[in-house]
């Protein structure tokens, strides 16, 4: 595959702010960007169907929806065939469902079960004919005009399609498509701090994780660690159904945290409590931050391994789950990281991108909206395009694995 294209997500989210799914592209690596062709794009499909193979993988879909971009001639290869029909979204055009050709493939890819997404959908006519052979539309629909113009599409309505809101400029876009009733939206606004978020401390369960994982970097014993433990019996549930949905191939399932100490050892189980730290916030958009933070964890760690020792590489994920937590708490990092003690080299990524852990977040980062130039950022880890891709699908499909 090329040296040169990086697969980039957006996340897919509801009204709830819930992932839906994402969008798989291309990236050219660099700051500019670049079009992808006919090619390209069929490269991404296949390179998606080659790591469906392994069992961690054949959970990217989960119980969500992956969206494509192609062309004529991708849609009339047979390699969109090789993909799963439920969950896989084929974006075109219009113009490219003006084909004939074109048209009677999307109708027999239809009936087998896939998903098509018109793009521009803005543009069409009232009630196109175009309507029934697609089940999303997709537009800017955030603007003033486009706003009012969505109100008036009740043909979207009567053809039971679903409306996607792309690329939404702010929140009160965002507010202004829920008014119109649409349920689903492409992008990463959740990134944007919404606007009068309020500062929040560390909630009661929260602080008995902080107390726990310093306990666990102290090497407490595991007396004492169950003591705290038994505060909270919702956070011992919790840990350990993230442990054992894991796919860790222990072989038993792990039932206390005595059990777990023994089977996995002090420093897996302070990357579970980074995770279970994350996840006991009650930020209103905390699900896709979350997931979000899952992904940049595990994607970090998966790129180290090889050029980082062992344990280094697996603090990778706690610097990933770290993060975010500035956005969950609506705090600035460097006051989360008073509250929370952290080596300091775990620290300076999280500060600055910078040390041994902070390019690795970076290279994350910028696989999530493709900002920045990732081939600079992954030549100088001496990371391949090939497994820069590979460690993202991956992660994407072992954070699905993980029930929030």
């Amino acid at each position: 595959m090329s040296e040169t294209r990086f697969i980039v997500r957006e996340p897919l989210l509801d009204a709830a702010k819930q992932i839906q799914g994402y969008e798989l592209s291309w990236h050219d690596g660099g700051a500019s960007g670049g079009m992808a062709g006919d090619d390209e794009l069929q490269e991404l499909l296949v390179f998606v169907v080659s790591q469906l193979q392994s069992d961690e993988a054949a959970s990217l879909y989960g119980d969500g929806v992956l969206f494509f971009e192609t062309t004529p001639a991708v849609i009339a290869s047979d390699v969109v065939e090789t993909l799963p029909a439920k969950g896989t979204v084929f974006r075109l055009s219009a113009a490219d469902l003006s084909d004939s050709d074109t048209l009677n493939r999307v109708q027999e890819l239809r009936q087998r079960g896939y998903g098509i997404s018109l793009c521009n959908a803005d543009e069409l006519p009232l009630g196109s004919p175009l309507l029934s052979v697609v089940n999303y539309v997709e537009g800017p629909f955030g603007s003033e005009e486009l706003h009012a113009r969505t109100l008036a599409r009740t043909d979207f309505k009567a053809a039971g399609v679903k409306i996607v809101a792309r690329n939404l400029a702010g929140w009160e876009e965002f507010d202004a498509c829920l008014a119109t009733g649409m349920q689903a939206f492409l992008g990463n606004l959740y990134m944007q701090p919404r606007p009068g978020q309020e500062r929040k401390e560390l909630n009661s369960a929260q602080l008995i994780i902080v107390q726990l994982m310093e306990m666990v970097r102290q090497n407490a014993d595991v007396r004492q660690l169950e003591d705290v433990m038994k505060r909270d019996a919702a956070l011992s549930y919790k840990l350990f159904r993230y442990i054992n949905n894991a796919g860790f191939g222990l072989g038993a399932e792990i039932q206390s945290l005595r059990h777990a100490v023994t089977m996995l050892g002090y420093s897996p189980l302070y990357r579970w409590l980074s995770l279970l730290l994350a996840t006991a916030s009650t930020n209103g958009h905390g699900a896709v931050l979350m997931q979000t933070a899952i992904v940049r964890g595990r994607f970090a760690e998966l790129a180290a391994h090889g050029i980082l020792p062992k344990n280094e590489a697996e603090n990778l994920f706690v610097v990933g789950m770290f993060s975010l937590l500035d956005r969950l708490l609506g705090l600035p990092m460097a006051e989360v990281l008073a509250k929370v003690h952290l080596s300091d080299a775990v620290s300076q990524a999280l500060l600055t991108r910078e040390g041994i852990y902070g390019p690795f977040l970076a290279l994350a980062e910028a696989c999530e909206a493709g900002n920045g130039d990732i081939s600079t950022m992954a030549d100088a880890l001496f990371i391949s395009a090939r497994r820069v891709n590979e460690a993202h699908l991956a992660a994407l499909a072992w954070a699905q694995g993980i029930k929030l």
